[in-house]
């Protein structure tokens, strides 16, 4: 469906063209959002910046998520989580680790700069796929609190029940494709590696205003 995250951010950006011209802040879910971004950021002529979640993984499955946090420690529960084992001694455990791996990414992408202010923004949430949207919904949620004027969800493929489930929490989800038969985002890109800490730092040290 998509030859790799280039080709996807270059149909978003597309899509989302109304938004050129009035500088949408476009913020990016690392790792695997963060080069879609930056492209997105250049085309509608706006700012890039990060909104850092984690995935709560399925007891015994690290792939399937049962929810997310954000940095602030909010935390999202798919319908799905009690049924796969994930009780609240799990979750809590489970959320630590990953607060942990959060406050280590806000550290190594961003050190020692705030970020960007998001009140009365037009504002673009930017992931390279929904699978079960749990990731997608802590973002928008962190960034609502923020104040935006408009809160936009983006995204090349979802399924049709992350699509749904992410609706409620965005002024506007933009989706291009929501096959029925969904397993996992990586099959709807032919080329889809996994990026590293380094191509994110260097992406933003590129990119964000005064550097990372």
């Amino acid at each position: 469906m998509f030859a790799d995250r280039a080709d996807a951010a270059q149909q978003l950006a597309r899509a989302l063209s109304p938004y050129r011209g009035q500088r949408p802040l476009v913020l990016a879910i690392p790792r695997g959002a963060v080069p879609m971004a930056a492209v997105l950021a250049r085309e509608l002529e706006g700012d890039l910046d990060l909104v850092l979640v984690r995935k709560l993984h399925a007891p015994g499955a690290p792939e399937f998520a049962i929810g997310a946090v954000d940095e602030s420690g909010w935390t999202y529960l798919t319908p799905h989580a009690s049924a796969v084992g994930a009780h609240p001694g799990y979750v809590a455990e489970q959320k630590a680790l990953e607060m942990e791996e959060l406050q280590r990414r806000r550290d190594l992408y961003t050190p020692g700069r705030p970020r960007i202010d998001a009140a009365g923004r037009i504002v673009i949430v930017v992931d390279d796929g929904l699978a079960t949207g749990a990731t997608m919904i802590a973002a928008l949620h962190s960034v609502r609190q923020r104040g935006p004027r408009r809160l936009v969800c983006a995204v090349p493929v979802g399924s049709p029940e992350s699509v749904r489930a992410v609706q409620e929490h965005a002024d506007e989800v933009v989706c291009l494709e929501t096959p029925r038969r969904f397993a996992a985002v990586s099959q709807f890109y032919r080329s889809f590696s996994q990026l590293e800490d380094e191509e994110v730092v260097t992406l933003l040290r590129d990119q964000l205003p005064g550097g990372a």
